[in-house]
């Protein structure tokens, strides 16, 4: 009987929906198992082939889990908001809510075809007005939040408002940037703007001028993960450094709190590295340098390397300080300098080693020398965003700086290899060794008072506001410009035109977009008059503000009341294994933990963290397609002609794989419909033809370099595309696309199919199987477990094929062999298993089917420990060799004392004995 996947695949899986096969709820008596995968975008161009190898993993061990009677939940949803959404609406005209629905609809139809044992009632999409509805509840809550230090938790605002109003902020341990004492009459003097604006230096979200990193040709603040060399991910466009007024969320105040939180889960440990290096705690100092014309200003900067202190020859003020915010510049710049530096601000270039002096300059701590200030944005240092010391004989970028200002340079190391270390041109130092050195100053530095210890954290706060229209929208409103919060949710979009300038967001245009105080509603733009209409909120909220906290919500997605009910909080409580990339592991993972923390603070939630588990799946690699564009002229030149440039002359563009040509040709009159920047561009041509280069990257849709599944799907069906998915190699292990070996794992699957089909009926033998048949199937039962339970999925696939080729071999059709194997097979090939299951007379779905048991031991021992009843009823247990025969096993037990006993001089009417189960005598 032929193997035809597309009429069996169609059939269970509109069966599986039908019946809801998968959905699962609340069964208190059943040990819960939480799976979770990092849930999708929806893009135009739905699922590529990168996506399914982290559902299929996920599927396979939650069908194991359920094999093993828990209750296992594996829900899906939708990250639904983002830039990409918006952009493409700009494009074509089409409004991002109709552009999302059809692209969900398209995603939820190719991961219905994977067979993955999802939970649908339970979907959701963080763009649906019943689930940023809560979203927008939780940013609210921060805004009327502070984090208590001596608590170590958040707590309401009104607490600390009353505090202010007994006695000030003379007793408050908060995690502030505020730093001025007042008393309780002090602040009760305050106006409400001045209250407010103090009040912002301690809420965890809060508004703050933000040095950000401005795209205008996208109209939005990015992200550093969105940005490289500069440029942006999507798209490649220049970014900018821009002070602009933003919504940030107070993430540093857990800093500590995310470190130690580290130790409780179990995460991969280039995971947990990276995120310790994301939050980066380091114990140091921190130095003051004192203006030269003001002594009483002094430039707090820390470091861990404080014995390079004498080879300090410049400071920079980089340009998200806050010094150089209008009211406080002056204090850093001189008069004479200032409309040069304002110039400069406006006109600076990441790309270039620029830079500009103040005029002013610091006095060194010990030798009272004169330091140089320069603003610039060229010198980074995530522990010191205010002003950094530059020690240029040392570092690369400060050496650089120097030799182009022309700036001293001093070597303080004499570094004669990598343990030999030592101070020189350092005074006292002279001649000590680095940790010598580090205490020897360090204690100076602090008897002198010229600088304190200090821990410091690399994590900075988020900013939280994009110059978007398709994100969340923040729920405030500005009554005499101060923020006011919305308490009637959902704040939703208006619906208009999204095309925008470069400068404001979609939002600043909006016709209906301004807050009824009276009547709780929005009206529109023209009505506002200050008094009972205000001013609604521009900015929209990050992309991953939705998926911070989408896991509580799929415990309880139809929830009107409240985001999460107790009890169901109660059963779930946290996922127990959550599966994705690497890639998220400082941007989601960080924000998704420190928002649980902060549910936590207020007994929202019970547990400290939010994955118990993480497993990142390897990347799939494929080919990109890579073209060149000169930076200054921006024509495009053939990958041929390229090889003989200066490098350094052109930008990398990705371009999409399916223009690609025979011999990397590339087709240039359809990548100039494809975008438009291509439209009007020049491209060089080598002999008539515009060639690119060819490079073996991760399969993304920001490198166009998909593969869509659904040819695999029409061709080969969706569980040769899960076997070969998963047979590619290790989970976490990044694996190279390639579909010579489908066939392969397509030819097994039809072999598996026909060995149930002799001469085109379904065979299964019902006689009892041989010690070796068996002993066959529990070393594979045992094999397989082990496997799975190490998340190794790529070698039970091999166990099949060896176990096959041995039933084959041995010519065994038994059902008792052939059962388990199929249920051990469904996890990876649900359909066809499926379909067996089925043939082989059960009613009920696979997914339903118990773990086979392994007997292994049982089976080869000599010996069985026989239960011996009478007339039914159970007396004691006798052992016989497991190869002996009945009518011995009887002859014994008539002359066994313990029988003669029970008997009582009868003589027995029957001796039942079923080999190697039960004995029964019946008298």
């Amino acid at each position: 009987m032929e193997y035809n996947f597309k009429k069996i695949e169609k059939k269970w899986q509109i069966y599986w929906k039908k019946k809801k096969i998968f959905n699962k709820k609340i069964l208190s008596k059943k040990k819960k198992y939480y799976i979770l995968n990092m849930f999708p975008y929806p893009s135009g161009e739905g699922l590529h082939v990168g996506h399914p190898i982290g559902y299929i993993a996920s599927d396979i061990y939650a069908r194991y889990k359920n094999s093993q009677g828990e209750n296992v939940i594996n829900p899906i949803g939708f990250d639904s908001f983002g830039l990409p959404t918006e952009q493409y609406s700009i494009q074509t005209g089409i409004h991002p809510n109709i552009m999302t629905k059809i692209n969900i609809k398209r995603y939820k139809i190719q991961l219905l075809r994977l067979g993955i044992s999802f939970d649908w009632d339970r979907e959701l999409n963080t763009s649906d007005s019943t689930y940023f509805k809560w979203t927008q509840w939780m940013f609210r809550k921060m805004f009327n939040s502070w984090y208590d230090k001596k608590l170590e938790k958040a707590r309401s605002i009104k607490i600390l408002i009353n505090e202010f109003n007994l006695n000030g902020n003379r007793n408050i341990n908060a995690f502030s940037t505020f730093k001025k004492r007042f008393s309780a009459d002090e602040w009760k003097k305050k106006k409400n703007f001045e209250k407010e604006k103090i009040l912002q230096n301690y809420r965890i979200a809060f508004l703050s001028k933000r040095s950000v990193n401005w795209c205008p040709k996208l109209g939005t603040v990015l992200a550093n993960d969105e940005i490289k060399d500069n440029l942006s991910k999507r798209g490649g466009y220049p970014v900018y450094k821009k002070r602009m007024l933003q919504w940030s969320l107070r993430i540093s105040a857990y800093s500590e709190r995310l470190l130690n939180g580290l130790n409780k889960v179990n995460y991969p440990e280039n995971l947990k590295k990276s995120q310790k290096s994301w939050i980066g705690k380091e114990s140091g100092i921190k130095i003051f340098f004192s203006l030269e014309k003001n002594e009483k200003i002094k430039l707090e900067i820390f470091t861990i390397k404080p014995y390079m202190l004498f080879g300090v020859t410049f400071i920079i003020i980089p340009l998200g300080s806050y010094f150089l915010e209008r009211k406080k510049i002056t204090n850093i710049v001189e008069k004479q300098y200032i409309n040069d530096v304002k110039k400069y601000l406006l006109n600076f270039s990441l790309k270039e080693i620029s830079g500009i002096f103040t005029g002013n300059y610091v006095l060194h701590p010990l030798t009272k020398k004169k330091i140089p200030v320069y603003i610039s944005s060229f010198i980074k240092d995530d522990y010191n965003l205010n002003s950094i010391m530059c020690v240029p004989a040392h570092e690369i970028k400060s050496y650089k700086f120097a030799k182009k200002f022309g700036i001293k340079i001093l070597e303080v190391l004499s570094i004669k290899s990598s343990e030999k270390i030592f101070c020189i041109n350092s005074s006292f130092l002279n001649g000590l060794n680095l940790k010598n050195s580090f205490f020897f100053i360090k204690k100076i530095l602090l008897k002198k008072n010229f600088g304190k210890k200090s821990i410091s954290f690399k994590l900075k706060d988020a900013v939280f506001s994009r110059q978007r229209y398709w994100g969340e929208p923040i729920p405030i409103y500005y009554e005499n410009n101060i923020p006011k919060t919305i308490n009637k949710l959902p704040l939703l979009l208006p619906y208009m035109d999204i095309s925008h300038n470069e400068i404001n967001s979609p939002l600043t245009r909006a016709k209906f977009w301004a807050w009824d105080k009276k009547n709780k509603k929005i009206v529109y733009t023209n009505l506002i008059n200050k008094k009972t209409i205000f001013p609604l909120e521009t900015n929209t909220m990050p992309s991953w503000a939705g998926s911070s906290w989408y896991y509580f919500r799929y415990m309880d997605p139809k929830n009107k009341n409240f985001f999460l009910n107790k009890r169901k909080e109660n059963y779930w409580k946290n996922v127990d294994l959550y599966v994705g990339g690497i890639e998220h592991a400082t941007g989601h993972l960080i924000y998704a933990r420190f928002w649980h923390k902060f549910l936590k603070d207020y007994g929202l939630v019970n547990s400290e963290e939010p994955f118990k588990k993480i497993i990142n799946q390897g990347m799939i690699l494929v080919k990109s397609a890579i073209i060149y564009r000169n930076k200054k002229k921006k024509y495009y030149i053939s990958y041929s002609l390229f090889l003989l440039k200066k490098k350094n002359d052109f930008q990398k563009i990705n371009i999409d794989i399916k223009y690609i040509k025979n011999k990397n040709e590339v087709d240039i009159e359809k990548i100039k419909t494809w975008r438009s920047e291509f439209k009007n561009s020049k491209f060089i041509l080598d002999n008539g033809k515009f060639t690119c280069n060819r490079i073996l990257e991760k399969m993304s849709k920001s490198k166009y370099n998909v593969i869509n599944p659904d040819f695999i799907y029409n061709k080969y069906g969706a569980d040769t595309l899960r076997m070969y998915e998963m047979f590619l190699g290790p989970l976490e292990k990044s694996k190279i696309w390639n579909l010579k070996n489908i066939d392969g794992i397509y030819n097994f699957l039809k072999k598996f199919w026909n060995f149930f089909h002799k001469k085109g009926k379904f065979y299964v033998d019902e006689n009892y199987p041989s010690k070796e048949e068996l002993e066959i199937l529990y070393k594979t039962i045992k094999k397989i477990k082990n496997s799975l339970e190490s998340f190794s999925f790529n070698i039970p696939i091999s166990e099949f094929m060896i176990f096959l080729n041995k039933l084959i071999r041995m010519k065994c059709y038994k059902r008792q062999i052939l059962e388990p194997i199929t249920i051990l097979f469904s996890f990876y090939a649900p359909h066809i298993s499926e379909e067996i299951w089925y043939k082989l007379g059960k009613k009920k779905s696979i997914y339903f089917a118990n773990f086979p048991k392994n007997n292994l031991n049982s089976l080869l021992e000599k010996y069985f420990n026989y239960p011996v009843t009478f007339n039914g009823k159970f007396r004691f247990k006798i052992k016989f060799k497991k190869s002996e025969q009945i009518q011995k096993i009887e002859k014994k037990l008539l002359n066994n004392e313990k029988i003669i006993l029970f008997l009582k001089n009868k003589k027995p009417k029957k001796i039942f004995i079923i080999m190697n189960k039960i004995i029964n005598i019946v008298f």
